[in-house]
């Protein structure tokens, strides 16, 4: 059996790699993930700028209340399509909203490409969704720049445009759109990994950062560590937005903020919290932390030696399609009552 300096040298990654993302995260998915309403601000935007959510569309469809106090009869039916969009009357929402769109209003013809995208209150129709984005962008609408700048980027119902979408990203993005912020930056990175694309790239990071953007928490970190923002690596920086991230909940962040702390990594080492931040991770799903937590309980670091508990996230981590011969070794070498409450552990988790 390895013993403790082995076992990090097996926890390290190749290099400065990222345990399982890539820096150059996919700016389509991350994006698609949003408008498809696939969950919180891991897939890339938190609430707290919510510029895709229901209730924010429906915000920035209502008109400012003039000074006089009064608002007009259009004004109120824009009100109206707002309040039952939030209250989930997407039928009324629809039907309020459609004859403004077709007047020219460009948050009601986003609303309409919500509803449509979605098949919220109408059938799904992600090729009129795409017209009506389109409609709202060419109006000046932020969240349609942003929404049809997917479309084209995803090419499915409008002829793929990078350089379009790219640029309908931006100006979301100087609008104040804090999810377009970060996937303009991502496309940056993509088409320039270099010094001078992460200074590009960088303030539309922090700009999404800011907005609690969970994601642009680890690509920061990921780009200072790479050291394309200054020509070399900025160790403390990267430990900080990592830090961010982890306790955002993105589990790569916590996997790889855990192996920086068991190894010590800009001047900082802390074993026992380097085991929390990945049996987190591994309790919630991450396949490499389940693995590294096994490693971690089988040779007592940052925790108590616990070979039942090593041989359970063992199997739970194989069982998703993680080999390890050393853990192979490991377990084949316990003994059988051992193994057996091992076996019946990773059979009934997560009971």
């Amino acid at each position: 059996m390895k013993n403790s300096t082995g076992m990090r040298r097996d926890l390290r990654t190749k290099g400065n790699e990222p345990v399982v993302s890539p820096l150059r995260l996919s700016a389509l998915l991350a994006a698609c993930l949003v408008l498809a309403g696939m969950g919180p601000a891991r897939a890339v935007e938190n609430a707290a700028d919510g510029a895709d959510s229901a209730a924010t569309v429906g915000e920035r469809m209502a008109p400012e209340i003039p000074a006089g106090g009064e608002t007009s009869a259009a004004d109120n039916n824009a009100d109206a399509a707002y309040g039952a969009y939030q209250r989930g009357y997407y039928l009324t929402a629809f039907e309020l909203a459609l004859p403004r769109a077709q007047l020219g209003d460009p948050k009601a013809q986003t609303l309409i490409a919500e509803l449509y995208d979605k098949g919220l209150g109408v059938a799904r129709d992600p090729r009129e969704a795409t017209a009506w984005y389109e409609i709202a962008s060419n109006n000046g609408d932020r969240d349609a720049q942003f929404g049809y700048a997917v479309k084209l980027l995803e090419g499915k119902y409008v002829k793929p445009d990078r350089v379009e979408a790219r640029r309908l990203m931006k100006l979301a993005a100087d609008d104040g759109h804090a999810t377009a912020a970060f996937n303009y930056a991502q496309l940056v990175i993509d088409d320039r990994p270099t010094t001078a694309g992460a200074q590009e790239a960088l303030p539309y990071l922090e700009q999404a950062a800011a907005a609690r953007v969970s994601d642009a928490y680890y690509v920061l970190a990921q780009l200072y560590l790479s050291g394309r923002v200054k020509g070399y690596p900025e160790e403390q920086l990267a430990l900080d937005w990592m830090l961010k991230a982890a306790r955002a909940g993105i589990d790569t962040a916590q996997v790889e903020l855990g192996i920086w702390l068991v190894n010590g990594f800009a001047g900082v080492r802390d074993e026992k919290a380097g085991f929390g931040w990945i049996r987190r991770a591994a309790i919630g799903g991450n396949v490499v932390a389940r693995n590294r937590l096994a490693k971690l309980y089988a040779q007592g670091v940052g925790t108590e030696p616990d070979p039942v508990e090593a041989a359970k996230w063992h199997i739970l981590a194989k069982r998703a399609g993680l080999k390890d011969t050393w853990l192979d070794d490991y377990i084949n070498a316990l003994d059988r009552q051992a193994l057996a409450r091992a076996l019946e552990a990773a059979n009934r988790w997560p009971g």
